[in-house]
């Protein structure tokens, strides 16, 4: 017959090797998200580069149309402003609001998704 101690014991080690478990997939997925976040951080800042030497080159190129070193730079300029005043009216569009939402998350939570949903589909 089975003794009580060693019951327990099977128990205790059973609930240990869970709670380890739970810890390791709980450190897998925060791995996972924050290495997401490092790359679209990085993405962004390659971005803003980009959109930088892309600004520079159309500055400098209307410039060069106009004749004139700063109307190129004040027509980009003013583009921006257009742009910024676009975006401070819709700032309240609750579709523009869901739409970066669910791209943000389906980018950064994605594999987590993913795995819930064969772990779904197994069982």
């Amino acid at each position: 017959m089975l003794n009580v101690g060693e019951i327990v014991q099977t128990v205790k080690s059973l609930i240990e090797t869970r709670i380890d478990l739970v810890k390791n997939e709980i450190q897998d997925q925060m791995l996972g998200i924050v290495s997401r976040v490092v790359l679209l951080m990085a993405m962004g800042v390659l971005f803003l580069l980009a959109f930088l030497f892309f600004s520079l080159a159309l500055a400098f190129l209307l410039s060069t149309y106009f004749g004139s070193p700063f109307m190129g730079f004040l027509i980009v300029g003013f583009l921006y402003i257009v742009f910024l005043l676009i975006l401070y009216l819709f700032r309240d569009s609750l579709s523009i609001q869901n739409k970066v939402q669910v791209g943000m998350k389906s980018f950064i939570f994605r594999k987590s998704e993913e795995k819930k949903e064969d772990d779904e589909q197994g069982a």
